[in-house]
């Protein structure tokens, strides 16, 4: 391995639920474009999934297929059109829901990014499998392992997964990603899926008193129904698990138990996701125990005008702007993390950045 202090910096982008892009061109891709060009031979980004709303790719028959194809597209280009390596992974909104055939979504998505991004651009993980698949061809400092964690969370078989996928039950992907993690030797470790293990914003429970007002709003911005106490009977049930895409949900909360066990042996140093549409960073969340990961961010906030509120509570870090995270390690081998807000006109502004340990 290259010896650290030999190395150039290295910038490693975060960004996550970029799946509505503006059809005449989507300012936080305009922004990241920008950034990734900065120092792309020393840069890649991977961007955390629900990569098209609200139902993944359809087949080429479907009425929607143009603008849906239209929406991953401008993602892939926007780092292609950087020079940038990227890798993508699914998300639940990719999977298009709970139906026996949403499988397929997922394998269509991945054969048109890899068609759009060429060389440059990665579906992982491949054939719709859950992962953990190993990344450290990014940068000698850093070792990513990425997982589909909608895998846990989706409610019909997979019925060709046992054919392709090296690990197809709770217990193999555990045992995968905790080798994953040990065998890292002084790498940093990343790894990636969509859902957060932790979260301060409405997945993790936490909701505004506009939400309670307006609890229609989480649908659409534009459903401003005032119903005040039966209201609150949405977001109550919300974190009380009544939806599976939130932390509380039983299938979740199994899912990060599960993801917790792999880390037993060597916490990550840092989970990273998106889901929710902010943007997050938290120091070893108390409430997930010994196993924490080092750092936890959640980059959820690729496209303007589609972000959501977030608690500022027990965090370093957190906005409902729109943006993304960048990830520098430097030269000495320490790395710092910054967040990068997008104004209206395309541009990113640094408008915090912290020292990672």
């Amino acid at each position: 391995m290259t010896p650290l202090a030999l190395l150039a910096m290295f910038h490693l982008f975060l960004i996550g639920d970029a799946g509505d892009p503006r059809p005449a061109g989507e300012p936080v891709l305009t922004a990241l474009t920008a950034e990734l060009g900065r120092a792309p031979e020393m840069s890649a980004v991977v961007v955390l999934g629900d990569n098209i709303y609200p139902r993944g790719l359809p087949d080429e028959s479907d009425d929607d297929y143009p603008k849906m194809s239209r929406r991953i597209r401008d993602q892939v280009q926007a780092i292609t059109a950087a020079g940038v390596r990227g890798i993508f992974i699914p998300g639940n909104h990719d999977w298009g829901g709970s139906g026996p055939e949403e499988w397929r979504r997922v394998l269509r998505q991945e054969i048109e990014v890899e068609r759009l991004g060429g060389a440059m651009v990665r579906w992982l993980p491949n054939e719709g499998c859950p992962g953990p698949v190993v990344v450290d061809d990014l940068d000698p400092r850093l070792r990513v392992v990425v997982l589909d964690t909608q895998w846990w969370l989706h409610d019909h078989q997979r019925p060709d997964a046992a054919l392709v996928c090296p690990a197809t039950t709770d217990t193999a992907i555990v045992e995968a990603l905790s080798e994953a993690l040990v065998t890292a030797g002084d790498r940093k470790v990343i790894v990636v899926g969509h859902h957060p293990l932790a979260s301060r914003g409405r997945h993790g429970g936490h909701f505004t008193v506009l939400d309670h007002l307006f609890p229609f709003r989480s649908l659409s911005p534009w459903l401003v129904m005032p119903l005040p106490v039966i209201g609150s009977l949405y977001p109550i049930a919300r974190a009380h698990g009544i939806y599976a895409q939130d932390l509380s949900a039983a299938s979740y909360r199994a899912m990060r138990h599960r993801l917790l066990d792999a880390f037993e042996a060597r916490p990550p140093w840092m989970y990273a996701s998106g889901h929710d549409h902010n943007l997050q960073l938290m120091d070893g969340p108390a409430e997930l125990g010994p196993s924490a990961p080092t750092h936890l961010v959640v980059s959820g906030a690729g496209v303007l005008g589609h972000t959501e509120p977030v608690d500022t509570d027990r965090v370093r870090v957190a906005s409902s702007d729109p943006g993304f995270f960048r990830i520098d390690f430097k030269d000495t081998g320490t790395a710092s993390i910054t967040l990068l807000a997008v104004t209206d006109d395309g541009r990113a502004l640094e408008v915090w950045t912290g020292t990672l340990d």
